[in-house]
């Protein structure tokens, strides 16, 4: 029996990392005096590696990230216009309007009234619950989780303030690393459905299929015959 499911926000419920991969592309673009695309893409990637402690996770990191890079790769040579082009990238993505993914408004509908829903997702806390009050889902839900990282610690607190039980809780979200693998440990349910993109610092090695608590999904249309399975 399942009595809470988590469903996360970014790339599960509304598209987010597409839109970072194309202000990535317009950095290359703009920066590519400097260095290959090629490069500039494992510079910037190095850089948000190290800045995660510092800056978490989100657009502000991403763009005070993408600055830095562009300062090193230009030997700081980087003009005043091309550190204005990249502060007005972030600002785009920090404005940018929420686009639900296909089959969350059917999946929610479907699971209304049946069992409890809480989104749960990590990044920056203004950008979140804007993303989540455009969403529209704000009040189909019991409630907005908004985190600093997805580890087991993060998980068990926010199930005993719901008063759940790991065995009765389900994480549904795109991310092994963050939504699959943590849960799983704590000894809840998992459920992932893909995203056609995903963040190399996300990418991990998924969980073996034949995982009783974990279940691969195509995408969030199957959720309510995965609950039927699982007895909620």
């Amino acid at each position: 029996m399942i009595d809470m499911v988590g469903l996360d926000g970014d790339d599960t419920l509304w598209h987010s990392e597409s839109h970072f991969v194309v202000t990535e592309d317009a950095l290359a673009d703009l920066l590519s005096p400097y260095a290959e695309p090629t490069d500039l893409r494992l510079r910037m990637l190095a850089t948000e590696r190290r800045n995660l402690a510092l800056f978490g996770y989100g657009v502000k990191g991403f763009t005070l990230s993408m600055i830095e890079t562009a300062i090193e790769v230009s030997n700081g040579q980087v003009s005043v216009a091309e550190i204005q082009a990249i502060i007005d990238a972030g600002k785009g993505l920090l404005a940018h309007p929420v686009e639900l993914l296909d089959g969350v408004t059917e999946a929610i509908d479907a699971l209304s009234g049946r069992v409890r829903l809480v989104v749960i997702t990590k990044g920056d806390l203004f950008h979140q619950e804007s993303k989540a009050a455009a969403s529209g889902l704000v009040d189909r839900v019991e409630g907005i989780e908004i985190v600093a990282e997805k580890d087991i610690a993060t998980y068990r607190r926010i199930l005993a303030r719901h008063a759940v039980a790991p065995d009765r809780f389900l994480m549904v979200g795109n991310s092994v690393r963050s939504d699959i693998l943590p849960v799983l440990e704590l000894g809840s349910h998992a459920a992932h459905v893909p995203y056609h993109v995903t963040w190399e610092v996300e990418v991990v090695e998924p969980p073996d299929v034949g995982h009783e608590r974990f279940r691969a999904l195509t995408s969030l249309r199957d959720l309510p015959a995965l609950l039927d399975e699982l007895g909620a």
